[in-house]
């Protein structure tokens, strides 16, 4: 489930769980609530990496970014994990901070559908 992250990503998790962005605490707010009854962790390690949120039942990573992320270098970054994560099998949805704040309702209705198209009965038997 954690893919071999290690003990300091644990608390460099906790830490992040302590100090949420303000858009984090919103997205939050929906993904807490268990939406389709799917079950999310916030600030999940997973190998080298910690994933603002994650659904094991899904694979499916929702990244919150930041204006730091438009920052060539962190683009960078963020493809090669983004890449990483794929590979893995994983489905990795992005949003930024201001997609969040501005455009929560078009979000979370995302959100909703991709939950809503894995909660069917032909995907949940694949």
């Amino acid at each position: 489930m954690h893919r071999g992250a290690l003990r300091p990503l644990y608390q460099l998790a906790r830490e992040n769980r302590n100090d949420q962005t303000h858009a984090e605490r919103v997205l939050w707010g929906y993904l807490k609530t268990k939406p389709l009854g799917f079950k999310f962790r916030r600030q999940h390690p997973y190998s080298t990496y910690i994933l603002d949120f994650y659904c094991h039942s899904l694979k499916l990573a929702i990244e919150v970014d930041g204006y730091i992320h438009h920052l060539e270098e962190i683009r960078i970054n963020d493809e090669q994990r983004q890449n990483f994560l794929k590979n893995d099998g994983l489905t990795v949805l992005r949003f930024s901070n201001e997609e969040i704040l501005k455009e929560q309702p078009r979000v979370i209705e995302k959100i909703a559908g991709y939950l809503k198209a894995k909660n069917q009965p032909n995907e949940r038997e694949a």
